[in-house]
């Protein structure tokens, strides 16, 4: 095991996979915890489709973030319109940008592996340019949830009562739509469009079924998310597994424990 860590730190494109996707997962926990609570856990599975469908017209991050970030706004907006659900305004929003994304793709002359690594995840796909984009977008992630982390629980548990305080609803919550856009987009590279909301919605429940409390979900979904994300891609290595499957994977073998011990716990 331990020569199997030592050749794995050998590999730069490894070693960038495990800076950029370690912060990815730890974002995507922190965020899938409001997330889940308030109903949107499926928002990540929306924006990454407007990402490939972005990503389909100009295959660079810098592209895709404002793309994503406009959609996510779309997708809060239709979500306040009693006629439109929140779930039913991501199928909106995320049909169509993969509807744009495919026929983009075929006039271009069809699926080819550069996509393909988009919609399933490579870490072979992480350039170092990518890398540092990354880094700096889940840096900005992390701090800003951090610094708003009492704006941010005030809304997810009652957002009508927060506004009677005198909290912004509205700007947390678009807040949260950005934060979320940022990291989607940033982790798709090593998840793939297909995969990504996966990292928002496990550790979120995972944490919950075994901790009570905002503040301890958030930090045990964190180390859950981070955990998983190693142990994936030490499995991916290990056994020529693809990557964006086997962090999946790693997390729904935690999420089945923590779920047990959870059910345990309760007798």
């Amino acid at each position: 095991m331990f020569d199997t860590l030592k050749l794995l730190f050998s590999y730069d494109f490894i070693v960038r996979a495990m800076v950029a996707g370690g912060l990815v997962a730890l974002c995507c926990a922190l965020l899938g915890v409001s997330l889940v609570l308030k109903r949107f856990s499926m928002i990540g599975d929306g924006l990454s489709h407007v990402g490939f469908g972005a990503l389909s017209v100009a295959a660079v991050i810098a592209i895709a973030v404002p793309v994503v970030i406009v959609a996510a706004f779309f997708i809060l907006k239709l979500g306040k319109d009693s006629k439109v659900q929140s779930d039913s305004a991501i199928a909106l929003v995320s049909s169509v940008a993969i509807a744009i994304g495919v026929t983009v793709t075929s006039l271009s002359g069809g699926l080819n592996t550069d996509v393909y690594s988009y919609m399933f995840g490579s870490i072979l796909a992480m350039s170092k340019t990518d890398v540092y984009i990354s880094v700096a977008l889940s840096v900005a992630v992390l701090v800003l949830f951090l610094v708003f982390y009492h704006k941010i629980f005030a809304i997810t548990f009652d957002s009508d009562f927060a506004k009677a305080t005198g909290v912004k609803a509205e700007f947390y919550n678009m807040l949260i739509a950005v934060l979320t856009a940022l990291t989607i987009v940033v982790g798709m590279r090593i998840m793939g469009t297909m995969l990504i909301s996966s990292l928002i919605i496990f550790p979120a429940l995972s944490a919950g079924a075994v901790v009570k409390g905002f503040r301890k979900v958030v930090i045990i979904s964190g180390i859950v998310s981070v955990v998983c994300f190693f142990a994936g891609l030490y499995s991916s290595y290990s056994f020529n597994l693809p990557v964006g499957a086997s962090i999946v994977l790693a997390n729904f073998v935690v999420f089945s424990i923590l779920m047990l011990v959870g059910k345990l716990k309760r007798k």
